[in-house]
């Protein structure tokens, strides 16, 4: 089918599609801009991780401060109420102490110790035993329990030699120790603990007073 118009042939030609290209492969381009972190997405990483660290610091803080730390125990004051030998019929001694001992509460909260016990020997070998009642020590406070030691006629069998030697000296050496147990802390939380002081205490036998004590 032709059809003329102005002079100019047209003709109808039939329009064949061409063919897909087997080698044609779709390529899609994306901007890399969008997905990289801006400097704003960076200083809010850092700014959490700054604020996690010094949660967590401050945590380990807090726990250590107020995790409950044992008292501290110290011979305050020991007195010389008597003191005596006896040689016949068998070599026995007489002393006497008075003991005075501080108890500090280092924590934030209150203890309660349930006894006081102070026991005096001589050369390792234990002459008596006292105990005292319990008590309760406020928080960052202290407090003095007192206890006396009486021994009335004490046959001292074992080192009797050197207890006379150290008669003769005008100086007897005397061990102290002092334990108190108790708990510390808040119902339910409650944490037992126990303390020790070990002293020595070193009696001028001339003049009955204590001359000397050394702790540890």
């Amino acid at each position: 089918m032709s059809v003329s118009e102005g002079g100019l042939r047209l003709s109808s030609i039939p329009y064949t599609p061409l063919p897909p290209n087997p080698h044609q492969r779709n390529v899609v381009v994306s901007s890399l801009h969008g997905h990289l972190p801006s400097h704003s997405q960076n200083d809010r990483c850092l700014s959490r991780g700054v604020t996690f660290a010094g949660i967590l610091l401050l945590l380990s803080a807090a726990a250590l401060f107020l995790y409950p730390s044992k008292p501290s125990l110290k011979l305050a004051r020991v007195q010389l109420n008597r003191i005596g030998v006896k040689p016949s019929p068998k070599i026995s001694l007489d002393l006497s102490f008075s003991l005075t001992v501080l108890v500090r509460n280092r924590d934030l909260f209150s203890l309660e110790y349930e006894k006081l016990v102070v026991r005096v020997g001589y050369r390792g070998k234990e002459l008596g035993v006292v105990r005292s009642e319990g008590g309760q020590v406020v928080a960052r406070g202290s407090s003095y329990v007192n206890a006396t030691l009486d021994l009335h006629g004490l046959v001292v069998v074992h080192d009797v030699v050197y207890l006379i030697q150290d008669w003769a000296k005008g100086v007897i050496p005397f061990d102290t120790s002092t334990m108190v147990d108790g708990v510390v802390g808040v119902f339910p939380l409650q944490f037992p603990f126990k303390a020790k002081v070990s002293c020595g205490v070193f009696v001028n036998t001339k003049n009955q007073t204590v001359a000397h004590q050394d702790c540890r």
